[in-house]
């Protein structure tokens, strides 16, 4: 018989209350970061005394120096054919030359590598210290040594990049197949024979694609290096804002904002052409021949080796443009060597470390205020979060058009309005590191996954809700990731705006070195590199944990 009792219920669970997400590593880490940056920014703004009054005093001389820049003078069409070839050239030499040197540097400062481990450790301090210190900082010293012209540009390019490029090849080195390279050792092969034979044709296609970014970057930075008499265009706009011919100095920087923007349009079609996907390829490495020695040419064939002759004749040509005269090259030893008995020991001081503390105050301080402002231009870009696509398309020419212009450009205009000091600096970063984020940013939001989005609002959430639970905590990762880069870019820049004036260590390694105290240049080299390392290794710890 069935029982008619009611059952005994169980007694009520305590009510729990609001339900959090547990705290974790990337959290605390990601709260961390917030708390700093804007610790960091409020200390800058009372560093360099900027108000919403100061602010608005300082737009009004902006504005009025543009006013007397209008209309723009542009130079004679033979001389921007001049001072754009040479800046082109001291590019190109640039980046061959590092690239030449950064291979096997990338090989020896490589963890895979098998030959003489004592070489390891001076290759890596070697690839820090080149690329922690920025090309105008090398500009100076070579102007230094070598004389005015662009032999001390090119020279500065190439240093600075064979910090970048062998980095990134030796992350490449280091992620190849092992197997190839240790059969070819089996077999007898030495070490450079395994190199050549089993790594390089496969770090070949990831060492092109370096270069040509990097090329990139070295033609906008050889377009401000004539600023310190390394040549190229930038000796046009120095002279021009040095005899306050502003209309001139107007003109040359459109010249400067087109030519880099028209390099920028051209090295992103080279590189999808070189680097296009490779799946459509054939499997085999070489086309088929008639015989089985014989390894074929066919069209693709032709065209990569008709590249590589016409890439090596131009870099030939660049070359033999910075007029390597011998006797001005053993002219430079007795330079060179009064420059390096010079920095020793290293002369530190409480001026420098104070002019360091406001670089790294102008950089942080600008890539926090620039990472908000980007984040806001980059939500009115990205095609899944912008209110009105025509929109999206102007901010994204208004974005484009401000990267184009250089940071040091800025740095010399707001120098200019302003007078010198950390506060024209400030605003040359706040701007381009704006420009810079927003970029950053807008690529990060149209990569996101539509579905929480869509998911939301069609269950009649709010754009702000849907934003706000869908977009948001995926974006997180990528927003911390990109504004710490964006950070560590801003503090190498911070150096170079120094030597216009604008505030940080910069100004006063200029001026150490114009009066030959080459101790004070080595403290200040030291203390750029530990500082820019510094960040750099907090920045990867920190996108370790958070991406």
């Amino acid at each position: 018989m069935v029982s008619t009792t009611p059952a005994t219920r169980a007694p009520a669970a305590a009510d729990p209350g609001p339900l959090r997400p547990p705290w974790s590593a990337r959290a605390l880490i990601a709260a961390g970061l917030l708390v700093a940056a804007v610790a960091v920014t409020w200390l800058t703004f009372w560093w360099i005394g900027l108000s919403p009054a100061s602010l608005a005093a300082g737009l009004d001389d902006t504005v009025r120096l543009l006013r007397r820049m209008w209309p723009p003078d542009l130079p004679g069409a033979g001389d921007v054919a001049s001072m754009i070839a040479e800046t082109l050239l001291i590019a190109v030499a640039g980046t061959g030359l590092a690239a030449l040197a950064s291979v096997p540097l990338a090989f020896v400062a490589a963890r895979t590598h098998k030959g003489p481990r004592w070489l390891r450790p001076p290759a890596r301090v070697v690839v820090v210290l080149t690329r922690a210190v920025p090309t105008l900082a090398f500009a100076i010293l070579f102007v230094r040594i070598f004389g005015l012209g662009p032999l001390a540009g090119a020279l500065a390019v190439a240093v600075h990049s064979v910090g970048m490029i062998a980095k990134l090849l030796t992350d490449a080195v280091e992620e190849t197949d092992p197997v190839p390279a240790e059969a070819a050792r089996a077999c007898g092969a030495g070490e450079v024979q395994v190199a050549v034979s089993t790594v390089l044709p496969r770090v070949f296609p990831a060492l092109t694609g370096i270069v040509l970014y990097r090329l990139d970057i070295n033609i906008r930075a050889s377009a401000v290096l004539g600023v310190v008499g390394a040549g190229g265009i930038g000796v046009a706009l120095q002279t021009a804002l040095g005899s306050l011919n502003y209309h001139r100095a107007a003109g040359i920087i459109c010249v400067i904002v087109v030519l880099v923007l028209l390099l920028e349009l051209l090295s992103v079609v080279v590189r999808r052409t070189v680097l296009r996907p490779t799946a459509h390829r054939r499997t085999a490495a070489l086309p088929a021949g008639r015989a089985r020695h014989d390894v074929g040419w066919d069209r693709g064939r032709v065209l990569r080796v008709a590249g590589a002759v016409a890439t090596g004749a131009v870099f030939l040509v660049s070359l033999w443009s910075l007029d390597p005269d011998p006797g001005r090259l053993s002219g430079a030893w007795p330079n060179l060597r009064a420059v390096l008995s010079g920095m020793w020991p290293p002369a530190f001081s409480g001026e420098l470390l104070m002019a360091v503390l406001e670089s790294l105050l102008m950089a942080l301080g600008a890539a926090a205020a620039g990472a908000a402002c980007g984040l806001v231009l980059a939500l009115l870009t990205a095609v899944n979060t912008t209110p009105w696509r025509p929109l999206s398309a102007v901010v994204r020419v208004l974005l484009v058009v401000v990267r184009g212009i250089p940071d040091l450009v800025y740095a010399l205009l707001f120098v200019a309005a302003l007078g010198l000091g950390p506060y024209a600096g400030f605003l040359a970063l706040w701007i381009s590191s704006t420009a810079l984020a927003a970029k950053f940013f807008a690529d990060s939001l149209e990569q996101l996954d539509p579905l929480p989005h869509e998911a939301l609002t069609s269950v009649g959430a709010r754009q702000w809700q849907a934003f706000a639970a869908g977009i948001w905590p995926q974006f997180v990762p990528s927003f911390t990731g990109n504004g710490l880069f964006v950070a560590d870019l801003a503090l190498r820049e911070s150096v170079v705006l120094g030597i216009a004036g604008a505030g940080g260590v910069g100004y006063l390694m200029q001026e150490s070195i114009a009066t030959l105290r080459y101790d004070t240049t080595a403290a200040i080299v030291i203390a750029i590199a530990v500082v820019v390392y510094a960040i750099e290794t907090l920045a990867r710890i920190a996108r370790r944990h958070l991406l």
